[in-house]
């Protein structure tokens, strides 16, 4: 968040002194002791009003002393992503997770404000949709709409070469059912989700069929580019990869969901995304090579964009 306070024309207006009216009396050390109270009410004031002093570190960023949220990071990327990629008379896909959260309000905001128009929209996910449809946001299908003009979306790892991990949250079929048919996927992550390596910082999850999962799970594992991986079925909630129930994860679209982890990055994710999807029993990974059109970053520096 920036402040307001920029400039010493913009401090806060003095606190309002309050008018002390002491009894005089012609003893001398009463009349000390008033006075020596009197100059420190008065210093006290002067220290609250005081002005606000920053240390400018670009023309544009005053350094607070405060750390800025996680949320409001995922809302920045989320609304400039928004701001800068949709316009009126789009076809739209809808990410889905915290940070894709935020690019749906935006929408929203946009429509309702009349500043969009004509805008018609593709969730990824049940939860997406339900958001969408809170907003009033226009909701068609790929049925109807093979086309899009741009995505937004969340990740949960990007490397350097803007390869992605995604499916955190469970929707990573339908997502990449989208966003693979987008002429422009725009990515909006803070700055805690960029690594060197995708595997050791987030799980990889594998979309598989309920039918014989065991015997999929154990394929996976063994293929050459998952070495060293180790395959947990999720399990409670899909939408996150903690165990929090004693039920298989169901995802939207009934499958179930393996999370691979790793020790060591991954050496070769396109190669990976190749043999996962060859597997018979997999749906769909959350492995997006060579999808993304630029990342929004959000950062403790501001905002800055990557391309490929």
């Amino acid at each position: 968040p920036s402040s307001s306070f920029s400039s010493r024309k913009d401090t806060p207006p003095p606190i309002a002194r309050k008018t002390f009216d002491p009894v005089i009396t012609h003893n001398n050390k009463n009349m000390r002791t008033v006075a020596l109270t009197s100059l420190a009410i008065a210093a006290t004031t002067r220290a609250f009003t005081a002005p606000i002093a920053f240390r400018t570190i670009s023309s544009k960023t005053v350094e607070l002393n405060m750390a800025v949220s996680q949320d409001e990071l995922k809302k920045q990327v989320g609304y400039k992503a928004v701001d800068d990629y949709v316009k009126s008379g789009m076809v739209v896909g809808l990410g889905t997770g915290s940070t894709a959260y935020f690019a749906v309000e935006r929408v929203g905001e946009k429509l309702k404000s009349g500043e969009l128009k004509d805008i018609i929209c593709i969730p990824t996910s049940e939860r997406t949709k339900e958001q969408a449809l809170s907003l009033d946001i226009p909701l068609v299908t790929l049925d109807t709409h093979s086309k899009l003009d741009v995505a937004i979306d969340g990740a949960d790892e990007v490397d350097p070469g803007l390869n992605l991990v995604k499916g955190g949250g469970g929707a990573l079929l339908r997502e990449k059912m989208v966003e693979i048919v987008s002429d422009k996927f725009i990515v909006i992550v803070d700055e805690s989700k960029l690594t060197e390596g995708l595997g050791p910082g987030f799980p990889v999850p594998v979309e598989i069929t309920p039918f014989c999962h065991e015997h999929t799970m154990r394929t996976v594992a063994a293929l050459p580019s998952c070495e060293g991986c180790k395959a947990v079925l999720r399990m409670g909630s899909s939408s996150n990869n903690q165990v929090d129930g004693d039920e298989i994860a169901i995802t939207d679209n009934g499958n179930y969901i393996v999370d691979l982890h790793f020790e060591t990055a991954i050496k070769d994710a396109p190669k990976m995304a190749e043999e996962l999807k060859n597997v018979c029993g997999v749906v769909d990974h959350g492995l997006f090579c060579g999808m993304t059109t630029a990342v929004i970053i959000a950062g403790s520096d501001g905002i800055s964009v990557k391309t490929p």
